[in-house]
């Protein structure tokens, strides 16, 4: 199965080297290429990718807005931000409206195409921990906490999805929230990797997320886990 991929770069020249890259593979082929965020969100729709290289600043509609429109939209296109820093609010927006992760522009060809491979089969490009870290950095943008209780952020749609989990989907979401991976969680729970590879299934069907990342922002935004810069003021 062949992936398609959209580049949305307002520079020219960033686009073709990545073209150059991700057309070298006999399993990748780029189906477009957009040099603003409304054109991205065009051809989304028109060309239905299964991955959107999205950077971040550009004109007339930058990436963050971008990549919301096109989760809102109810695409599947999954979206890797590009960026030339790490921890960068652009980033932590774009990871909130619905991104899989993102990608260092300056990433060598090798990260770019493993990146590419891992959203379009469903995984995130970026480690919870890194997710986590953008979280913590910048949770003055969290809402405050609520003295009624952790779920008290929620909304009710999203408190009703949170009551359908199981304690042990429950158990789990916490443990990915705490950036464990799939093994980890097993050998801690006692339990198989499938086991537990399948609970995350359900825990992102029940919730209505996209991949792991979404999971983290879930439990930080929702109150479930508390970002270390509260934590140090509470404790």
């Amino acid at each position: 199965m062949t992936v398609s991929v959209l580049l949305v770069d307002d520079q020219e020249l960033m686009r073709m080297a990545f073209r150059m890259v991700i057309e070298s593979q006999p399993d990748l082929t780029v189906a477009g290429e957009a040099a603003n965020g409304l054109d991205a969100v065009t051809q989304v729709e028109s060309l239905r990718p299964d991955v959107v290289l999205m950077d971040v600043r550009m004109p007339e509609l930058d990436g963050v807005e971008a990549t919301r429109r096109i989760v809102d939209s109810g695409s599947d296109a999954r979206i890797v931000i590009l960026t030339t820093f790490d921890l960068d609010e652009y980033v932590y927006s774009a990871l909130r409206a619905g991104a899989s992760g993102f990608l260092l522009k300056d990433a060598q060809p090798a990260e770019l195409l493993t990146a590419i491979r891992a959203v379009a089969s469903g995984d995130a490009v970026v480690a919870p921990s890194i997710t986590r870290r953008l979280l913590d950095t910048f949770a003055h943008r969290l809402a405050p906490p609520d003295s009624d209780g952790p779920q008290a952020r929620l909304s009710p749609a999203q408190r009703e999805r949170l009551e359908q989990l199981t304690a042990r989907e429950r158990e789990v979401l916490l443990m990915v929230a705490r950036s464990l991976s799939n093994a980890e969680i097993a050998e801690e729970l006692v339990l198989s990797e499938a086991t537990v590879k399948s609970h995350v299934g359900r825990i992102l069907a029940k919730l209505e997320l996209r991949d792991r990342v979404q999971i983290v922002v879930f439990a930080y935004e929702s109150g479930l886990v508390i970002p270390s810069s509260e934590s140090h003021r509470t404790g």
